[in-house]
């Protein structure tokens, strides 16, 4: 028995301080840690995506967005915000000292868009990798040489960015099966480590792809789940490194569109819904509208005012009221959505107050279980579902 041993069995006591210092020793470096006082695992920054209301569900119990130091994959189909998403969290992560390094495979992303966003185009790196192994083996290099700084890498989408041998190889389908997946699968055992290093965020932009072999298990398309319905390119990889999912799908109804004055059209209704979370919140859903006419953004306000319709502390109809805590009127209105967006920015103590019934009704309850869990939660199916 090693002396060490020996001195905690006469003593009738283990030291568990001692054992981890002679794991860090031995390792080299920090791989042992005292729960109470640190845990490497925890998410120490949020970025927000723009939406008050999906930042509200990504994590139980608190105010969140994507989380820091870990890799997020968001998927969607065409036209669902993908794009703007990404040019939300730059913005985001650039206040916040982050340095975002987005490649753009596809390059289809113009700087003008970006600025509209709210993107300061001096403080981001940009770049067109040629294939896969590049981008990732310029995320590690920066990781490396760069200690100290935390990077918001964004790579959009996965769908468009090929391997080196999809380059190289020919235009036969069957020649290039299951190659990106495995690149990934080997990246992220590589890479995941480092992530929680230098606490950088890896964002994966990818596509919603019809699941052809999903839908034939089930007798009536129309009902399928929305992960039958739908599958991603990558193969498994970020399904199983990724600690957040978010899938993004649209209406087919036009009169979910955002129109201006004139009938034209200058934006999209989308509905998140977290497939995967490690934060306690998986299957949690919101609903919110993009604007990509002459103003870019989320519109906030609106979908803010369908996240809290429910409570007990607004009332519709009319006339529409919001009540203080104490149950008492705290502004009346006319025209529920004009009104309430116009309060929300010009009235004192209006967007403190609905801010206060988002963390009663959205988070609180969510993590106290208070009401019926159904409401909650989405199985994805709906006729708002986008069909291809």
């Amino acid at each position: 028995m090693p002396k060490a041993a020996k001195k905690e069995a006469a003593a009738g006591k283990i030291d568990l301080n001692a054992m981890r210092k002679s794991m860090n020793t031995k390792a080299g470096h920090k791989v042992t840690f005292d729960l109470r006082s640190e845990n490497p695992a925890d998410v120490n920054y949020w970025i927000s995506t723009g939406s008050t209301w999906l930042d509200a569900i990504i994590c139980r119990g608190q105010m969140a967005g994507i989380p820091g130091g870990r890799i997020t994959e968001i998927a969607g189909l065409p036209s669902t915000g993908k794009s703007y998403m990404a040019m939300q969290l730059i913005a985001n992560a650039q206040k916040m000292g982050l340095v975002p390094v987005y490649a753009d495979p596809e390059d289809a992303l113009d700087s003008t868009f970006m600025e509209r966003a709210g993107v300061d185009l001096d403080n981001v790196i940009y770049t067109q990798p040629a294939n896969l192994e590049s981008f990732l083996d310029s995320m590690e290099t920066l990781m490396s040489e760069h200690h100290g700084v935390k990077f918001l890498f964004i790579l959009d989408s996965l769908a468009a960015t090929p391997t080196k041998s999809d380059v190289k190889g020919s235009y036969d389908p069957n020649s290039s099966v299951g190659k990106k997946a495995r690149v990934l699968s080997l990246a992220f055992q590589k890479l995941r480590p480092m992530f929680a290093a230098t606490d950088s965020t890896f964002v994966i932009l990818n596509q919603l792809k019809t699941n052809i072999s999903g839908l034939a298990e089930v007798p009536n398309p129309k009902y399928a789940s929305i992960t039958q319905k739908y599958t991603v390119p990558g193969g498994k990889a970020p399904e199983f490194w990724a600690s957040l999912r978010i899938w993004l799908t649209s209406s087919t109804s036009k009169s979910q569109n955002v129109y201006d004055e004139k009938n034209y059209r200058i934006g999209s209704y989308v509905k998140a819904r977290l497939i995967k979370s490690r934060f306690g919140t998986q299957d949690r859903w919101a609903e919110f509208k993009i604007l990509w006419g002459d103003k870019v953004g989320v519109m906030d306000e609106e979908s803010l005012l369908d996240a809290i319709k429910g409570s007990e502390s607004i009332k519709t109809g009319q006339w529409n009221y919001l009540f203080n805590k104490d149950g008492t009127e705290l502004v009346k209105w006319q025209k529920l959505e004009e009104g309430f967006v116009k309060h929300m920015n010009e009235t004192p103590g209006f967007r403190e107050r609905v801010m206060e019934i988002v963390d009663e009704e959205i988070i609180m309850k969510f993590d106290k279980r208070l009401g019926d869990g159904s409401a909650f939660s989405d199985n994805g199916v709906g006729e708002d579902i986008q069909t291809e």
